[in-house]
């Protein structure tokens, strides 16, 4: 692991994150994407959880962010009951274009952005970063236990001395 500066750790270990974001939704068995945690549906703490990265990674306050095109107002609210169905195209799609956009985002960081609030932002982009990271990691922490009381299998997680896995591999630890 790469530990030259701090935007490179933040790369390394969002790296990381989204690998092990894409194993625990593929750990995800069918037969619970619909059911109900807490009153929402499995897939909406999928979506809630992506949409709040999306959102809230790199600058929560700017004006141009653009919803995704399967987004409905307040579908990420997880208080509000959707009237719509995500299936696992449409969240995969999704999580596939927030790696992209946050590996954009991530190569052209520097450590003096580090602590400069992007615009029309009041927090810095260090402090977005770890109040995402501290978010996702407790809805990514529900999905794992979602998933491993209905199987009885753990989603596997990386060590930090651990490469990321290359297929075929063990998706459970």
């Amino acid at each position: 692991m790469r530990q030259t500066s701090y935007h490179a750790v933040i790369a390394e270990m969002t790296v990381r994150a989204l690998w092990e974001t894409q194993n625990v939704l593929d750990c995800i068995p069918d037969e619970i994407w619909n059911d109900l945690y807490g009153g929402a549906p499995l897939w909406q703490h999928v979506y809630h959880m992506l949409h709040e990265l999306d959102q809230w990674f790199i600058n929560p306050r700017d004006r141009d962010f653009v919803e995704p095109p399967i987004h409905e107002p307040r579908l990420q609210d997880l208080q509000i009951y959707p009237a719509s169905r995500l299936d696992r195209a449409q969240v995969g799609e999704y999580f596939y274009t927030i790696k992209a956009k946050l590996s954009l985002y991530l190569t052209s960081l520097h450590d003096e952005d580090l602590l400069q609030c992007p615009e029309n932002c009041e927090w810095t982009r260090f402090t977005l970063i770890l109040a995402q990271y501290r978010h996702w990691h407790l809805h990514l922490g529900m999905l794992m236990g979602f998933v491993q009381a209905a199987t009885g299998l753990c989603p596997r997680t990386l060590t930090l001395e651990e490469e990321i896995p290359r297929s075929p591999y063990d998706p459970y630890e």
